[in-house]
């Protein structure tokens, strides 16, 4: 899958010490994957197997939506049940959502199929599907691609398995890295699909993370909740939330590192690496949001408290005007003041200064004196930031979400044809 629009670079560790590698969710000891053609779509591939040759530790975040599809009731169900899974199985193409009794019976039919094939328990499988809402999934070809995807299970089947759970994607989102935790090397790797629908608690949008680190049930969990807020909770391409968001992580502990404790330096470093892998997997998705051309990072400082920061940034992330004045490279600093004074929170707008990368905009006292072509030279690039200062406090907030063209009307206006 090639990307029709500006490249998906990938952002480079933080540190040295956080090294970047191949292999995406197949990258930490003991994971394979395969991504087959199932014939839920008409041609690319749609099924997905992950797969940890141990059981793993694992924790799952999931849609704030009431409407919520078959496979997030279920997972929710199976993580309250049991700490450990062995296996992920995603479909793409249709979400099975809306779809009553039968909609359930199916996403259990597909737990099913995937322990026998894998030899595992039912409660060892985590179920996933993304795609049209309100249509019921053709069995007989997702168990049959099943069975096939068992059978090409292997460390090299991450891209497969990548572009199995893409939808109106345009490039496969995938991203690892390594680190040593004591002398020990330890890998976290990531794939995920998200394009459109995509907006906070949670992003409109599927994850997936494994990790050979050795930690606790309950430290996986806190580090999976604590990453997605500043990560996926942080990402906004048209304000719409679905019905089947989540991220899954599995941690199978083959790294051999002795246990992870929370508080402690080695804990730290592992939880950086874990951030900054949902980090990059976010911010690709902004990057392919559904007609997008353009990233755009929105940091709002100077607040009063953190949550006022994170309120003014997403306002202004899904301020359609403010989207559509980026794309069409217009330095309309009018929108994004108006999109804070609407947001709810308590500053003053006249000691409101704004920046396009260096370039001040808007100074104190409703200063506009710069320069209209070296602002046109910024907003004409594809990775743009903006910076809010409110000089009101000593908190602050940084947000990702990506311009609105006229390609975002075409995608979603035939979604369904």
């Amino acid at each position: 899958m090639k990307s029709e629009k500006f490249p998906p670079k990938a952002d480079q560790p933080p540190a040295e010490k956080i090294k970047k590698i191949d292999g995406g969710v197949c990258a930490p000891n003991g994971f394979i994957a395969a991504g087959v053609h199932a014939g839920i779509k008409e041609k690319t591939r749609d099924l997905t197997l992950i797969v940890s040759d141990v059981p793993a530790y694992s924790a799952g975040v999931f849609t704030t939506s009431i409407t919520k599809a078959a496979c997030v009731t279920i997972d929710q169900k199976q993580l309250k049940k049991s700490k450990v899974a062995s296996a992920i199985v995603i479909n793409s193409g249709n979400a099975n959502a809306c779809t009553g009794k039968r909609g359930m019976d199916d996403a259990l039919e597909s737990v099913e199929t995937t322990s026998r094939a894998l030899r595992i328990s039912p409660s060892k499988v985590l179920v996933s599907s993304t795609g049209i809402i309100g249509q019921f999934l053709p069995m007989k070809r997702v168990n049959a691609g099943i069975v096939a995807a068992a059978k090409r299970l292997r460390k090299e089947g991450h891209l497969d398995a990548a572009e199995g759970i893409c939808t109106t994607d345009t490039f496969v989102k995938e991203y690892a890295v390594e680190v040593n935790i004591g002398r020990v090397p330890v890998r976290i790797g990531g794939v995920a699909k998200g394009s459109g629908m995509i907006a906070p608690n949670m992003a409109t949008m599927l994850a997936f993370v494994t990790t050979d680190a050795n930690l606790s049930h309950s430290l996986l969990n806190k580090t999976l909740q604590r990453a997605t807020e500043m990560s996926f909770n942080r990402i906004t391409v048209d304000g719409d939330t679905s019905t089947n968001d989540m991220v899954l992580v599995l941690a199978n502990g083959k790294a051999g590192n002795v246990s992870l404790k929370e508080n402690s330096p080695a804990y730290t470093h592992f939880y950086k690496a874990f951030e900054h892998v949902l980090t990059v997997l976010s911010k690709l998705i902004v990057k392919d949001g559904e007609g997008a051309t353009k990233l755009i990072e929105v940091t709002v400082k100077g607040s009063q408290s953190k949550k006022e920061a994170e309120q003014a940034g997403r306002t202004i992330c899904n301020s359609l005007l403010v989207k559509t004045a980026i794309h069409g490279e217009d330095a309309n600093w009018g929108r994004i003041l108006a999109a804070v004074g609407r947001s709810g929170i308590n500053f003053k707008p006249n000691k409101t200064e704004i920046f396009f990368g260096g370039l001040r905009i808007l100074g104190k006292n409703y200063n506009i004196s710069f320069s209209e072509e070296k602002a046109k030279k910024i907003l004409q690039q594809k990775e743009i930031t903006i910076t809010v200062d409110l000089h009101g406090g000593n908190h602050s907030a940084t947000l990702w979400t990506c311009d609105l063209s006229k390609g975002y009307i075409d995608i979603n206006a035939s979604y369904r044809s």
